[in-house]
């Protein structure tokens, strides 16, 4: 069947009934189509978005926590290196100060040792010429015995004897 929208010997527009039953069922597609299939297909977009939004909000809340996570980590490690130039200036600090005590204590352990060894010395000089006046007055008395020829009495053998001891005395200092 065929319909004439307009006069037939114009030849006009020739309207089939294929052609109307293809437009109803476009029609009808539309509707079926915006009555049930857009809404659920709107829907999946929307949660899409929704989801994408909230992955957005996590990704920038996550960054934002991140970036107080690397503040925070570079003012403790400010803080570790403040804090390791500070152990070090005391250990320096320390350091130096058992420095001068152990410098301290050696000189006064060096001071007395000079002391001591002269002490020591100073004895033993001593003892050297105590023994030096011994055999002098050992010397004295047995030339003395060779040139007088007789052995003296103990007071006259002192007397002789601090003579001596006196006169080596003075050559020797001079």
């Amino acid at each position: 069947m065929t319909l004439y929208l307009a006069d037939t010997s114009a030849g006009l527009l020739d309207l089939s009934l294929s052609f109307v039953a293809e437009v109803i069922a476009f029609i009808l597609m539309i509707l079926v189509l915006g009555r049930w299939v857009y809404p659920r297909v709107m829907a999946a977009a929307e949660g899409r978005q929704r989801q994408i939004s909230e992955q957005l909000d996590a990704a920038e809340r996550a960054r934002h926590e991140a970036e107080d996570r690397l503040r925070l980590a570079e003012a403790q490690l400010q803080e570790s290196r403040a804090q390791g130039a500070g152990i070090i200036e005391g250990a320096g600090r320390s350091a130096e100060q058992l420095r001068t005590e152990l410098r301290a204590r050696a000189e006064e352990d060096a001071r007395r040792i000079t002391e001591n060894a002269a002490r020591d010395i100073e004895a033993e000089r001593q003892k050297a010429i105590d023994s030096v006046r011994g055999e002098v007055a050992d010397l004295v008395v047995v030339a003395t015995e060779k040139v007088v020829g007789e052995t003296l009495d103990d007071q006259r053998h002192r007397k002789l004897i601090a003579d001596a001891i006196s006169e080596v005395s003075r050559d020797s200092r001079t």
